[in-house]
């Protein structure tokens, strides 16, 4: 279905279709080696890719969160593993543009330029096997020593960990006056102390190579801390950042995943003559509908959230619901159009050199990914009945 984009958003997108075009040709190969592609990450450099959620005035292309969605989604047409490992590094930096233009905070402005100068490449490393990844804890701690803290503890699903610079990263810390806190520290991947372990071999999103990262004694000097917060609360900057940024973003990486399955989906049907087919129309056009959808509810949410209204008259839960919705709506939509398009496409959907079983593969990666689908009906149902799940900060 033809899309109605401004002028920046179709500017975005323009430069993600070429990228996708060419990564798509690489995609296989990535997928069946387990490798990571860095040769898409020379071209989105070269393109100016990693640099379109930095705010204009420091050395990037300005988009904001609206911007940028879109040209996500049509990356992840072409290559669903490079446009969630990207989106790593895009998303944060887009969460900080918008504190730097709010605060003019000039540590963060530094920061913001050596990634505008591809001096900085993001991952963001929190999840740990056996926790929700919810932000409200962590098995990895932080021991206070002279000057900082010591990280001790062992992530997985490291994206963007292959090629990224600096990461952030969370720990739990026993404060002595204030309780269990959770902290949230910038890391540079090339410290000794910090190792990358190869553990990466999943069914899809295969070119991610989320590989574990292991602290150990690794030691992170104060001004690292960006924040911290109560163990098991729900946190307003958290929110208001982290959230509000990757929940739509992975939304519009999976949605892209869909997007290009239903695009050489018609291709094929209309190349074998069944583009008249009653049964086929009705399957397309729910897969649209459901394609459709899921789009209404990302920009939906990029304007309540880049607006900051979602933000100044939602309370924490509240926001985090909706932050919570756009990603289970996109995520679930997607892998439903697949399970649609293969009563049309047929024995075709199942031959693996053929790019339509690759994405069948990498997008069932959305549903476990945060907030996985139990964890968000949780969220989205006490909100709706008035249930406080934690305290809020």
């Amino acid at each position: 279905m033809k899309r109605c984009l401004t002028d920046r958003q179709r500017e975005f997108v323009d430069m993600a279709a070429e990228l996708a075009d060419r990564f798509a040709e690489r995609a296989a190969e990535h997928d069946r080696d387990n490798s990571f592609p860095h040769e898409n990450y020379e071209d989105m450099r070269a393109a100016g890719f990693l640099r379109i959620s930095l705010p204009e005035e420091l050395g990037g292309l300005g988009g904001g969160m609206a911007d940028i969605l879109p040209a996500i989604e049509r990356l992840a047409m072409g290559d669903g593993a490079t446009a969630l490992a990207v989106n790593m590094h895009i998303s944060p930096l887009g969460q900080w543009s918008s504190v730097w233009r709010r605060t003019g905070d000039e540590r963060l402005a530094e920061f913001l330029r050596l990634a505008a100068e591809d001096k900085l490449v993001w991952a963001a490393v929190t999840s740990e096997i056996g926790t929700p990844n919810l932000m409200t804890d962590a098995r990895t701690t932080a021991t206070k020593v002279a000057g900082g803290y010591l990280l001790n503890g062992r992530k997985n699903f490291g994206t963007n960990t292959s090629v990224a610079t600096h990461c952030s990263t969370t720990a739990r810390y026993e404060d002595p006056e204030l309780g269990p806190r959770l902290m949230l520290f910038r890391v540079a991947l090339d410290d000794p102390a910090v190792t990358i372990h190869q553990t990466w071999d999943m069914m899809g999103m295969r070119a991610t190579q989320s590989n574990d990262v292991e602290y150990k004694d690794l030691f992170v000097p104060e001004e690292s801390l960006v924040h911290s917060l109560p163990v098991g609360h729900l946190d307003a900057r958290v929110m208001e950042t982290v959230f509000a940024w990757a929940m739509p973003a992975f939304g519009a990486v999976y949605s892209g995943v869909a997007a290009g399955a239903l695009d050489w989906a018609k291709r094929q049907l209309i190349r074998r003559g069944l583009a008249s087919s009653a049964r086929v129309q009705d399957t397309v056009a729910e897969c649209e509908i459901l394609l459709e959808s899921s789009r209404s509810v990302l920009y939906r949410h990029a304007d309540e959230f880049g607006s900051r209204r979602a933000i100044e008259e939602l309370t924490v839960q509240e926001g985090l619901s909706r932050c919570a919705l756009v990603k289970y709506v996109c995520t679930n939509n997607a892998t439903e159009i697949f399970r649609k398009l293969v009563d049309a496409v047929g024995g075709a959907s199942y031959v693996r050199k053929l790019p339509f079983e690759r994405m069948w593969r990498d997008v069932q990666a959305g549903l476990f990914m945060p907030f996985a689908n139990y964890a968000a009906k949780e969220l989205i149902g006490a909100t709706a009945l008035d249930v406080e799940l934690a305290p809020s900060t």
